[in-house]
């Protein structure tokens, strides 16, 4: 266990495959006990109380996103000049991943690092047999191995992770995905952020992700929400938070940590299908602090529906990890830790339970109120709460796009509402799976990029160009 889990066999008291501890579950009890015996023998009372706190929830978030849009944008990230670099471990966990793999071995060989300090592990599971083929045959240069995990459960990327970190020498570790395009000078410039700490503190850097969306596709709807979804987490909120000082949750690619921190916590929670989340709260409680870069990773959309929900149901089923794992204790988390972690982890799991929710009580208020010819029967107070929400994260997508490079439109505005009601749908697949298979990964499938160097980029302006398809 102790290569594939160290984490179970060293903090287990930080583990997602524990349940939830007896104080959890009593104040999970008592709550709902509260709201139920409320409801039977106070329904007015107790309901206006209810809304009463959804209000105040929907005002605080709604003005903790505004604040963060008023944080400047991080200014363009110094790169690390020269041959006399930390050495540098990249792992890219693969599964089934056959299809892709001389994509993402062109792209890794393009970033701009001294080979004699990079060494990379594609990381592959013993049975997937089609993987480990075209891996072997894949034109590799020298510092790229193959590196395959053991069998045993969970099937999951932080346990694949765990193995290519036992066997990493790297100072410096990174992480990407089969589909990602990492700028080339995303290395260097991480390499020149962690040499500028010499606290040592600063423990994880995060690159912006940005969704690549061609001119026509099969889902246009759907790409472009996710991409300036994205757009709004990876240059707006994350930023902010780092600017702050504050802990985050982390994207599950383009984290670049320092090797010796890493270990300290116990790598990566096998368990735990957001793993990235949950491990940038690991590192804030054990004294890490972390930051953001520029150099970007560019990736393809979802694809679709039927990759879209199943990969945004893994995400939330590990948010719903994560949050029952640093609720059990609040005391090296701080203050500022616990803000971020409702306001980041909690925040995205009541929002989206609510999301679709929220859009059919406005849209049966005022067809209602059309057909009979009255006033929508909703203080205005309450339809506003709804609306500063909303605007709130209309800002921030309208930034977020703008420093990405992306265009937004007013359609897209017009249609964000609906897709995040899709994240209710999310949600409650998320709640179900939880309880029958915790510790499930719901694979997203990809098929090689075909958007060509005409499509729109996700990306900066100057970067443009350079990027390849």
């Amino acid at each position: 266990m102790g290569a594939v889990d160290p984490l179970a066999r060293r903090f287990d008291d930080w583990a997602s495959r524990r349940s939830l501890t007896w104080a959890q579950t009593g104040v999970l009890a008592v709550v709902i006990a509260a709201a139920v015996t409320g409801m039977g023998f106070a329904p007015d009372t107790t309901g206006a109380m209810l809304i009463g706190g959804a209000q105040l929830a929907f005002v605080v978030v709604a003005g903790w996103r505004i604040l963060l849009t008023l944080a400047p944008a991080p200014a363009p990230g110094d790169v690390a000049p020269g041959s006399d670099l930390p050495r540098y471990t990249i792992l890219v966990a693969l599964l089934d991943e056959a299809a892709v793999i001389d994509q993402l071995v062109g792209r890794l060989s393009r970033i701009d690092y001294p080979a004699h300090r990079l060494e990379a592990f594609l990381l592959l599971e013993a049975h997937d047999h089609e993987t480990i083929d075209a891996a072997w045959h894949a034109d590799r240069p020298d510092w790229m191995s193959i590196l395959i995990a053991p069998p045993g459960d969970p099937r999951t990327k932080p346990r694949a992770l765990n193995v290519g970190l036992a066997a990493a020498t790297g100072e410096l570790v990174t992480v990407y995905d089969a589909e990602d395009d990492p700028d080339p000078l995303q290395l260097r410039e991480a390499a020149a952020r962690f040499a500028a700490d010499p606290s040592g503190r600063l423990s994880a850097l995060q690159a912006p992700l940005r969704i690549r969306t061609a001119t026509r596709t099969r889902t246009p709807f759907l790409d472009r929400q996710f991409a300036i979804e994205y757009a709004s987490l990876f240059e707006v909120t994350l930023p902010a938070m780092a600017r702050l000082g504050l802990p985050f949750p982390m994207g599950g690619t383009s984290n670049h940590f320092r090797a010796s921190w890493l270990r300290a916590v116990g790598g990566w929670d096998a368990h735990n299908v957001t793993e990235d989340a949950d491990l940038g709260f690991r590192l804030w409680r054990a004294g890490g602090r972390l930051g953001v870069i520029r150099h970007p990773t560019h990736e393809p959309p979802p694809g679709g529906l039927g990759s879209w929900l199943p990969q945004r149901t893994r995400w939330l089923k590990g948010f719903m990890q994560t949050l029952g794992v640093h609720t059990r204790s609040f005391g090296s988390l701080r203050w500022q830790g616990v803000v971020a972690l409702l306001m980041t982890i909690l925040v995205s799991l009541a929002s989206a339970a609510v999301h679709a929710i929220s859009l059919a009580w406005v849209t049966a208020l005022v067809l209602v109120a059309a057909a009979a010819g009255l006033e929508p029967r909703a203080s205005l107070f309450s339809l506003g709460v709804l609306g500063l929400g909303t605007v709130a994260a209309w800002i921030s997508a309208l930034i977020g796009a703008r420093r990405a490079g992306l265009s937004y439109r007013m359609s897209d505005a017009a249609m964000a509402p609906f897709y995040w009601s899709l994240l209710t749908l999310a949600f409650f697949h998320a709640f179900v799976r939880l309880f029958y298979e915790p510790f499930a990964w719901n694979k997203t499938r990809h098929l090689p990029d075909a958007i060509d160097l005409q499509a729109e980029a996700v990306a900066e302006p100057s970067m443009a160009g350079r990027q390849a398809a």
